[in-house]
């Protein structure tokens, strides 16, 4: 029986490193791109001695104009069948909307809304075609929260991932691609390291908080497998976000509205 293939972006640490750890120890062959190449080439070997699949690593930079073009032309002039896509890349700046380089701005966008768009469109149609398919886009809680001051921009992408997960659930019906949002809370990864905030977020919220990226992974696969169009791992994570949901809208600002203050950003 041939092996199936997921592409995972992002792969290099974090919940994208702990994804691509599950799916190969689920019998699934790899395509691993992110921007850092040894990462990459670290997890494809220990992934292949581990489980005996095959592991492809593709360097791309998806804030790159053409990158999505250029990744997805790789791999059909490998001739490689993708049946599985984790759109995982992503970061955020916490400066302010006002303070944050618009180059980064862009990059935030074309990272984390156009490359799981353009990536969904060119390799779903194949999934389709085939009879089986799964489409993973790890969104956030922030989607599922009011919008926060400092990292203006992520909560309301994320939001976009969350609608669009669950439409492309609405039209897949019947089709065998399942289509599943993650909506992980604060997870235990390089996320914090890389926009500056670790030392501020460890101490502004409890322990009972925060997830391992194995745990988030594991969640993420088994609701993507049951065909789940959204899955928020913590009960505390759904418990805020339903209460933010049912709040007025200036009480429910109110209740996250420190949060930029506890980052000490604006």
């Amino acid at each position: 029986m041939t092996r199936r293939r997921v592409l995972v972006t992002g792969a290099s640490a974090g919940i994208g490193r702990a994804l691509a750890t599950v799916y190969a120890r689920e019998g699934w062959d790899l395509i691993l791109t992110a921007r850092r190449k040894a990462p990459l080439d670290a997890l494809a070997a220990d992934l292949a001695a581990e489980t005996g699949c095959d592991a492809r690593v593709f360097l791309a930079d998806l804030a790159e104009e053409g990158a999505v073009t250029g990744l997805v032309d790789r791999i059909v002039d490998l001739g490689l069948t993708v049946d599985g896509l984790v759109n995982n890349a992503g970061f955020s700046r916490t400066e302010g909307f006002l303070h944050t380089d618009p180059d980064a701005q862009q990059a935030m966008i074309r990272v984390m809304l156009t490359a799981p768009v353009a990536l969904s469109r060119a390799l779903v149609p194949g999934m389709v075609e085939r009879g089986f398919g799964r489409v993973l886009n790890v969104a956030s809680l922030a989607g599922r929260m009011p919008a926060t001051g400092g990292d203006t921009l992520y909560g309301p992408i994320k939001s976009f991932l969350i609608k669009a997960s669950q439409g492309l659930w609405l039209e897949m019906q019947g089709t065998g691609v399942h289509v599943t949002a993650l909506c992980p809370g604060y997870t235990l990864t390089e996320f914090h390291d890389v926009n500056g905030t670790r030392e501020e977020v460890s101490s502004a919220y409890p322990a009972w908080m925060w997830q391992t990226a194995d745990h988030v992974a594991r969640v993420g696969w088994q609701a993507c497998e049951a065909n789940r169009p959204q899955v928020t791992p913590g009960i505390m994570n759904n418990l805020m976000a339903g209460l933010a949901k049912h709040l007025p809208d200036r009480m429910a600002l109110s209740m996250v509205g420190g949060h930029a203050k506890r980052l000490k950003r604006i």
